[in-house]
């Protein structure tokens, strides 16, 4: 269960610095030099551990890890773009967490009654924690689309990668990064965008180091406990997201958002139980 609160942690908090990053450069721009700096810390951790190059069949499962997962990043884009983040973010989230489940469910049994209870309990958190303003629009559906497809590719992510650990626990995210790489950079193409310099956003930087941390810490949980457990504690990340706003961005966060965050930590207690 830690390694698995850790890669929340550490993916809510790159997150955080890749929305800082944004702010300054596009998104896409972001997500490349993020890509960079987890591949340099990746790399050189697969090199210090003497991991090799992937098998072939764990390389086919990160490669289609990396590619998916940039995948529901673009979508997750697309869909903030055209609608509403109170409509695109929850869904996003919450099916992110409950394709490992339904996957786990078929490929490793039922889980336990608590069990499922923690589940219930952590996606209805998830759905609160991600939720922001709408601007004071109704919610409506606009979006919603997008964001379905990026908890598809964000679950899919989860699942993929998780079938890619035969060959270490480094190398297989290289894979998986080197992909996502090579679709951010189609996309920075597509929309003629430069590459811009390293120096020029330390943040994106600091997000990509600590998503290579989410990703190692993820890799760590699902080795040592079920798929979908796994999937629905890193899929709390958004509260370490919420949170990190408050306090260095002093950012307004909603009575509904504390309570999800509240409810994250009770389905951590049962999930654990």
């Amino acid at each position: 269960m830690g390694c698995g609160l850790l890669a929340a942690l550490s993916w809510g908090s790159s997150d955080f610095s890749g929305g800082v990053a944004s702010r300054r450069i596009s998104s896409f721009q972001a997500l490349i030099l993020g890509t960079v700096a987890a591949l340099v810390v990746l790399v050189s951790c697969a090199w210090l551990y003497g991991e090799s190059f992937p098998v072939m069949k764990d390389t086919l499962w990160a490669f289609a890890a990396g590619s998916l997962g940039a995948l529901g990043i673009a979508a997750l884009y697309h869909g903030l773009a055209i609608g509403s983040a109170a409509v695109v973010a929850p869904s996003s989230a919450v099916v992110g967490a409950l394709f490992p489940v339904i996957f786990g469910t078929f490929l490793e049994g039922a889980p336990g009654g608590k069990t499922y209870a923690g589940f219930v309990l952590g996606g209805l958190g998830i759905w609160l924690v991600a939720r922001t303003a709408a601007n004071g629009e109704g919610l409506g559906l606009k979006g919603l689309g997008a964001g379905l497809a990026a908890g598809v590719g964000f679950g899919s992510y989860f699942v993929c990668i998780a079938q890619a650990d035969s060959s270490g626990l480094f190398a297989p995210l290289v894979v998986a990064k080197a992909a996502s790489l090579l679709l951010g950079l189609v996309m920075v193409v597509l929309l003629r965008q430069g590459i811009p310099s390293p120096s020029k956003s330390p943040a994106a930087l600091l997000a990509g180091v600590l998503d290579a941390g989410g990703n190692v810490f993820y890799m760590m949980a699902q080795q040592y406990s079920r798929l979908d457990v796994a999937a629905v504690l890193t899929s709390m990340y958004p509260a370490a997201t919420v949170v990190l706003a408050a306090v260095l961005l002093k950012e307004r966060v909603s009575g509904s958002q504390w309570l999800g965050v509240a409810l994250c930590l009770g389905a951590v207690s049962l999930i654990a139980s």
